[in-house]
């Protein structure tokens, strides 16, 4: 590969760790300050701020390097865009060591398979979160966030707030809440009270 190596990695999740994929392209030749980073950025979402600053480093003769397709794209149409504009741009696409030759047919079959996988995968891993979801709503399991304060809790906010003694800050401070749920919880008691 001639010319300069940029690296770009990603991670779904900001629990998620990218030890791994650093280490990978510190393998394949790219320097620590040339390596451009998402986390918490799925691969179906297009704006992410590390893969456009890779992408605007890279210039005519350099090399764009990702550990692995699904690191750079979760669909077969975003990940021929990219591969496209960086082709047309003059800039090769490696993808764990391969180049990806966008004139080879081989190449291209087997980047659109990869692709494919790719997609595949995020598709597979949708469907199977929502049957997920259902059953657990079936079993009763899936109620959604929780109040921040119990029934009681609610009713002696309710009774000081009618006193006129305590701010909606004191409120807050004093039963560890923001100022917004405070509002909000005294809305929905006001919702919920017979007229």
């Amino acid at each position: 590969m001639s010319g300069t190596l940029i690296g770009c990695a990603r991670c779904s999740t900001d629990v998620q760790d990218l030890t791994a994929q650093r280490d990978r392209l510190s393998e394949l030749g790219i320097a620590e300050q040339r390596i451009y980073l998402d986390h918490g950025l799925t691969g179906t979402n297009r704006q992410r701020h590390g893969l456009d600053q890779a992408v605007a480093a890279v210039r005519a003769g350099d090399t764009l390097v990702v550990p692995k397709l699904d690191r750079l794209a979760r669909s077969v149409p975003d990940a021929r865009a990219i591969g496209d504009d960086l082709a047309g741009r003059g800039i090769k696409l490696s993808l764990g060591g391969q180049v990806y030759d966008p004139q080879d047919p081989m190449g291209k079959m087997f980047f659109n398979i990869l692709a494919t996988f790719a997609e595949f995968e995020v598709d597979l891993l949708r469907m199977r979160t929502r049957e997920g979801m259902a059953v657990a709503r079936a079993k009763g399991r899936l109620r959604g966030r929780q109040p921040k304060l119990s029934a009681k809790q609610r009713t002696e906010l309710r009774r000081m707030h009618t006193t006129g003694e305590y701010t909606i800050a004191d409120l807050g401070e004093l039963f560890g809440i923001s100022r917004p749920t405070v509002y909000r919880t005294l809305q929905q008691d006001r919702a919920t009270q017979p007229q």
